[in-house]
């Protein structure tokens, strides 16, 4: 069975704007599969489906969809009826804030919970029933390392990392018997756009253009991702990362959150070791935007 008749026709890349998303749209095209790209910005998402069309002669649509908006998933599922979505891959819900939750009125931290939990998996339910018919599909649900450990600063958001890792976990149990692939995908400081621009703003890298120093390459992670996709459920991104979760698990949970707060408080204190504090807050900044 080729890639194509396995996940295919079509493809489902929420988050598809840049970074991880718009990479997974690019190498799913590759693959052969038709894209439907999935972000808030049309004109961004109209340029990035022009690349992928010209390059790989895929076939793409765009839906501009707010992830936060109350319908986004009937609204995503009502576009795409027509389509016979094979592979699902849900990149967004970052944190752009990285502040203490009373921070914020309530709504927001409610907006984060619908992005990163109930639409991803609202989107599951939807299209994975199609999948089970085939016998076939594919879904991979982009996590962060902030889901192992609540932290200052990641309330909901690292609340919300632990669903979708919990989540892809128990998908996979219930799917992977019937052809469905599921992967949860947990990554952690990762060379995107979005944290470029972040390190940029605070100082931390003196142009756009510099790479990130210890950060995943975009390209390292959708090749990790590929390679794992059929033996799911969870797969942690980079041999850095892999080694910080595993230290992590030799700790009780209530002294990992107390190092962990530790650790933020510390970080807070200069500059230079903000970089280290939103390692794990930056995991998916990659659809920031999304």
């Amino acid at each position: 069975m080729t890639f194509t008749q396995r996940y295919g026709p079509w493809a489902l890349v929420a988050g598809a704007s840049e970074g991880v998303g718009s990479a997974f749209a690019e190498a799913l095209a590759e693959r052969g599969l038709n894209i439907v790209l999935l972000a808030r910005r049309q004109a961004v998402l109209d340029e990035v489906a022009a690349g992928i069309a010209a390059r790989t002669g895929a076939r793409t649509r765009t839906l501009a969809v707010d992830l936060a908006a109350p319908d986004a998933a009937a609204t995503i599922a009502t576009a795409t009826a027509d389509l016979d979505i094979g592979f699902l891959v849900y990149c967004a819900g970052a944190d752009p804030h990285f502040e203490r939750f009373l921070a914020h009125p309530i709504e927001t931290a409610q907006a984060m919970v619908h992005r990163n939990c109930t639409v991803p998996m609202q989107l599951c339910h939807h299209y994975a029933r199609g999948m089970v018919e085939r016998g076939t599909g594919g879904i991979i649900l982009l996590g962060s390392g902030a889901g192992f450990a609540g932290a200052p600063n990641m309330v909901a958001y690292g609340a919300t990392k632990a669903f979708s890792m919990v989540f892809a976990e128990a998908l996979w149990a219930e799917l992977h018997g019937q052809g469905v692939d599921v992967l949860g995908l947990v990554l952690g400081k990762t060379d995107t756009p979005a944290l470029r621009r972040l390190e940029h703003a605070r100082g931390q890298l003196a142009t756009l253009d510099a790479p990130l120093p210890d950060a995943a390459a975009v390209g390292d992670v959708i090749a990790e991702a590929f390679d794992h996709l059929g033996t799911g459920p969870t797969w942690i991104v980079g041999d850095h990362l892999r080694q910080a979760i595993s230290l992590m698990s030799t700790l009780p949970r209530n002294d990992l959150v107390a190092a962990m707060a530790q650790a933020t408080t510390d970080a807070m204190q200069t500059t230079d070791a903000m970089h280290t504090a939103d390692t794990m807050h930056t995991a998916d900044a990659t659809a920031a935007d999304a």
